[in-house]
């Protein structure tokens, strides 16, 4: 028992490790209700187009700021706002669907990024943590900008939870009760986007749909009822990030991707053995 007390406690005697459970806890709990709308609604290529659509914004703030991190937040968050306002009012106002749309703007965005980011001399040591993910590397400033972006973004799911629940299920129903259909999807896309950025040092650009997709996934094949969803994929997602970052402390293996990898294990483990609708389940009912 002691030896397992030991093994718990080791890591989180190290501020960094403090510091990292409690980002990749936070982010998980905000990723997680917020990727309850985009896996309803079948947005999950939306939020990888528009993680990979601050690229650019990463870009510019670096070579603007010499890589300081709290600048390239900045310049991430309002990158990936214009995106996501871009997609939605070019699929609106054209013939193009939004899943052109999202491509069209995501590849000229990403090969804007990659341009930018040619011309930096030092950019693959400086930018990988962008790419991939450095929980471990929080410092406390970023950590209170994730706990304050964070709230907001949960707090006005919450305060338009209703008005989301209606345009998610039925937007015909939404617009009959005369709900503001175009302002409610700009907003869910702009938190998706606050969330994208918050998020990005925790696990990286290349890995951030995962953290919005997976955990909402898995608490979908458990339960029909969206409050309970949340409940379960914020539940899921904290699980995720501390067994992550665990898996990260004693196999010297990358945060982001441990985080993820603790995700998509515990999806496949549900979709196979969950009661009742679990795949194993069901071919031995039948």
């Amino acid at each position: 028992m002691n030896m397992l007390i030991d093994w718990l406690a080791e890591p989180i005697s190290y501020p960094f490790m403090q510091r990292g459970l409690a980002a990749a806890i936070l982010v998980g709990v905000v990723c997680a209700v917020v990727g309850t709308y985009v896996v309803l609604r079948g947005m999950a290529f939306f939020g990888d187009a528009l993680a990979h659509t601050i690229l650019p914004g990463v870009a510019l703030g670096y070579l603007v700021s010499g890589g300081a991190r709290d600048v390239l937040f900045w310049w991430a968050l309002g990158t990936a706002i214009f995106a996501a306002l871009g997609i939605g009012a070019v699929s609106r106002n054209t013939r193009i669907k939004e899943d052109t749309a999202i491509g069209v703007i995501f590849a000229g965005m990403f090969a804007l990024g990659i341009a930018l980011i040619s011309t930096a001399r030092s950019y693959a040591v400086d930018l990988s943590h962008f790419l991939f993910g450095d929980v471990l590397g929080v410092s406390n400033q970023s950590l209170w900008r994730m706990a304050i972006f964070g709230g907001l973004v949960l707090v006005t799911i919450f305060m338009f939870y209703k008005e989301f629940l209606t345009l998610s299920f039925d937007p015909v129903l939404a617009a009959t009760l005369r709900l503001p259909v175009g302002v409610l999807n700009n907003l869910l896309l702009v938190l998706i986007a606050v969330t994208i950025a918050v998020s990005m040092q925790t696990v990286g650009v290349a890995l951030m749909v995962a953290m919005l997709v997976t955990p909402a996934a898995t608490a979908y094949l458990l339960t029909y009822r969206l409050p309970v969803m949340m409940a379960l994929a914020a539940g899921l997602a904290t699980f995720s990030g501390v067994v992550g970052l665990y898996l990260s402390y004693y196999l010297s293996i990358a945060s982001g991707a441990a985080i993820v990898l603790t995700a998509t294990v515990i999806f496949f483990v549900v979709f196979l053995f969950s009661p009742g609708r679990g795949l194993v389940w069901s071919k031995g009912r039948v």
